[in-house]
């Protein structure tokens, strides 16, 4: 029985590796959604876990050096708010945090939230990157 979930594993993965082999996210996305699938729901949960990992990949694809660079020595934006969640990779900031976009990069914005400075999608306020 595992040699088979291993065999549909690797078929699901050699299905969705060429379509996302321009994204290294994606393809990481789809290896453990298929083999988390695998583990969970057997041969159908490794082929949805394929499709639900290579979406998830996808969607947090780290900024790129010049972003980091601006945001590591932007000034912080004023604000008085106070977050208790911790702030992480692929989660929303709160609606009250002051989100600033970065010049020349529309795609992306940076917040300073206590002592630590991430990147986000600015549509979506999800974190794409946690500067330390």
């Amino acid at each position: 029985m595992k040699t088979k979930i291993i065999i549909l594993s690797a078929a699901v993965l050699g299905v969705l590796a060429p379509a996302a082999s321009a994204q290294q996210s994606t393809v990481n996305g789809a290896a453990g959604g298929a083999v988390t699938g695998a583990i969970v729901g057997g041969p159908v949960g490794a082929a949805v876990g394929g499709i639900v990992g290579a979406a998830a990949g996808t969607a947090i694809d780290p900024p790129p050096e010049r972003v980091v660079s601006y945001v590591e020595t932007a000034p912080a934006p004023s604000s008085e708010v106070v977050v208790k969640e911790e702030i992480v990779v692929g989660k929303p900031l709160p609606e009250a945090v002051v989100v600033t976009p970065v010049p020349d990069s529309p795609k992306y914005a940076y917040a300073v939230v206590g002592e630590q400075r991430v990147i986000v999608d600015p549509q979506t306020r999800t974190v794409v990157k946690v500067i330390h």
